[in-house]
């Protein structure tokens, strides 16, 4: 299929609606648009260069856990959700009753993220991974009613508050378990030559339409996007997540999908999606680089007090996966008492490393600020 000719699909006239139903995406696809190939060759050498950084940088997967917190904080936030990235790391209890349902939907989507990628060490990228995933990110939440780990067997929809004024309805259900396996074998067939990237961008924008399941397609459609990145080695670790930029370009990024459904208009979405992996890579390979320099900066710093200088190490190492801790949190991870744990807190406030947050006398939190903030830019 040429990009130039694509015809992406028809309408089908449901009971008192229409349905929409894509093409399989398992085929061959070519495009002569020059500009494809420029966004392409930016987006792989910014991947190149975030991927680097992941293999060079020590200890990478303390870092790597703030990545995921990003992620599941942002793209909550697209659905809704008012939980900030300071308010993720806490525990529930330190959460305000209000927002526990909120926070709750990002920590599924943290346990989602860690435990999918983790499965990739023997499971490849599959529906079956993305069922186990769903049902993850729908444990005890909005939505846990509505199927978990299984595709829709009823019709969903796209805005609007029903099926007669939705923005866009999806397939009907009986056609979801084809068009799922067809976007499956295309994941996976190597006879289909073309570049990771494209081939990324047509399988999100697939999940997207077919929305397999009743809820919490757009953060699962998400995080298929690492989960591509790492499964077929373009990344060594998950460090690129998209849900910023489609955060920040939200308005874009929905015009972008509807323009294939109803103006065929393949090209316009694969541009979109290369530059926001562009974008995306070259801001997470800066983040890499501040990073370096403030580990140099605070680990001088910590050298400096002697005999609890190794002690401090070990903190600031629980810190890089996790910048807000209680005293208690730091205490069970060191395995210190706490009348040590709070000398070395007082030895970190003194080096303007770590901030304590609460105000309060009891249950005082601590946060390594210069760290976060590398991460709500």
């Amino acid at each position: 299929m040429k990009f130039e000719q694509f015809k992406a699909g028809v309408w089908r006239q449901q009971y008192q609606y229409k349905s929409f139903s894509p093409i399989p995406v398992n085929q061959e696809w070519t495009w002569e648009d020059p500009t494809i190939h420029a966004l392409l060759e930016q987006a792989n050498r910014a991947l190149g260069e975030l991927n680097a950084f992941s293999l060079i940088v020590p200890d990478i997967d303390l870092f790597i856990k703030m990545h995921v917190v990003k992620e599941a904080q942002t793209s909550s936030r697209i659905e809704g959700t008012q939980t900030g990235i300071d308010e993720a790391l806490l525990p529930e209890a330190a959460i305000r009753p209000e927002k526990r349902d909120d926070w709750r939907e990002v920590r599924n989507y943290i346990d989602a993220v860690n435990i999918a990628i983790a499965e990739l060490d023997t499971l490849p990228l599959s529906n079956r991974l993305l069922k186990q995933t769903h049902a993850i990110l729908m444990r005890g939440v909005r939505g846990e009613h509505k199927q978990p780990g299984e595709f829709r067997t009823s019709q969903n929809w796209i805005g609007g508050s029903s099926l007669t004024d939705a923005v866009f309805i999806p397939p009907h259900p009986s056609e979801v378990p084809d068009l799922m396996g067809d976007l499956e074998k295309f994941w996976h067939n190597d006879a289909v030559t073309i570049p990771h990237l494209v081939r990324l961008a047509l399988s999100h924008y697939q999940f997207e339409t077919v929305h397999p399941f009743l809820d919490g397609n757009g953060r699962i459609g998400r995080l298929m996007i690492p989960l591509y990145l790492v499964g077929h080695g373009l990344l060594a670790k998950p460090s690129l997540y998209l849900s910023d930029f489609f955060e920040r370009n939200r308005a874009s990024y929905y015009d972008a999908l509807m323009a294939v459904r109803v103006s065929n208009d393949l090209i316009h979405w694969v541009r979109f999606f290369l530059t926001g992996i562009a974008e995306t890579a070259a801001k997470g390979r800066d983040v890499f680089r501040q990073v370096l320099s403030l580990r140099t900066e605070v680990e001088k710093a910590v050298m400096t007090l002697g005999r609890r200088a190794a002690s401090a190490q070990a903190a600031l190492n629980l810190f890089y996966q996790k910048p807000v801790l209680s005293a208690a949190d730091l205490a069970e991870g060191l395995g210190f008492s706490s009348p040590a744990t709070n000398v070395l807190i007082k030895e970190l406030i003194r080096l303007n490393i770590l901030q304590e947050i609460t105000g309060l006398q009891r249950g005082r939190v601590y946060a390594f600020e210069r760290y976060l903030e590398l991460f709500v830019k």
